[in-house]
């Protein structure tokens, strides 16, 4: 049986200005119908990656392809084929939300409907509001509206709940989860590490233009990276302990002052990694 070709390939992606590198050897595939979450400080290289696989950007060297297309040769009927959530669009303010909707969809050959967006975003109530009269969030599930109307295989978030609620962050992962289970491949990028954890199948860490690890979530940074650690005071001195076994330390201790267990979250593998610029193993 052959095996599918990833949707996203990009094989020693490089980005220079000048002598400035913004992207030095970037790989990285994304396969059908998953949700791939690009994490990674401001400036580390995201946005770079993200507008040369929209076609929007030329890439300096290596290889990339969309869905079977070279992205920087990509044609309407390609780009068709794709959705996209900028981090900020130029939206035109004196039309309604659902003006807008019904607008975009004349570009795609089998849109969605614009009632059942509307709904999907959360907009029933300012369907007929002028965009320009919106809030920032409620102009914020425009963009996302927009980025699905057209029913996309593949579909760019960058930074796509920026301004919301957490009520409307939750509404949002939802309708993300209504999208994978229809097919949509998914690329993510957020600052939100919980919507990463919720949303995303895989993610990769970018810093300095590098990828630094790649792997599923719950596996970022290594099987030592998750070792607890077990910190209390002896005589107002700290003292500290990692190990597999916390249990067994905290029985062995009994109950000094102090005493607490902690279990490294997600945000502290990623603090730690980005800040190290880990070259740790890469999981797959």
């Amino acid at each position: 049986m052959t095996t599918p070709a990833p949707v996203v390939s990009v094989r020693d992606l490089r980005k220079t200005y000048g002598a400035f590198t913004a992207l030095d050897g970037v790989s990285f595939d994304i396969e059908r119908g998953e949700t791939f979450a690009l994490l990674g400080p401001n400036g580390a290289g995201k946005s770079t990656t993200i507008e040369i696989l929209e076609g929007y950007r030329d890439r300096s060297g290596g290889e990339a392809t969309v869905l079977g297309v070279d992205p920087g040769k990509g044609g309407l009927d390609w780009k068709a084929r794709l959705g996209i959530v900028l981090q900020s669009t130029g939206e035109s303010g004196n039309v309604t939300v659902r003006e807008q909707l019904a607008h975009f969809a004349g570009f795609y050959p089998n849109p969605r409907s614009v009632d059942e967006v509307i709904a999907a975003v959360g907009l029933e109530d300012k369907q007929k509001t002028l965009i320009r009269k919106l809030s920032g969030g409620q102009r914020r599930r425009v963009d996302v509206a927009l980025g699905i109307i057209g029913r996309p295989e593949l579909l760019f978030l960058d930074e796509p709940t920026t301004g919301f609620d957490p009520e409307a962050r939750r509404q949002f992962w939802e309708l993300i989860g209504q999208l994978k289970s229809e097919g949509t491949t998914i690329l993510l990028t957020t600052h939100y590490l919980d919507e990463a954890a919720h949303l995303g199948d895989r993610a990769g860490v970018i810093a300095g233009g590098r990828l630094i690890e790649l792997g599923a979530i719950d596996e970022l940074g290594g099987p030592d990276a998750r070792v607890p650690v077990v910190r209390w005071r002896e005589n107002g001195v700290l003292h500290e302990e990692r190990t597999t076994t916390p249990g067994a330390v905290v029985a062995r201790l009994g109950e000094p002052d102090g005493l607490e267990v902690i279990r490294p979250s997600l945000e502290d593998i990623y603090l730690t990694l980005v800040s190290t610029g880990s070259t740790s193993e890469v999981h797959s």
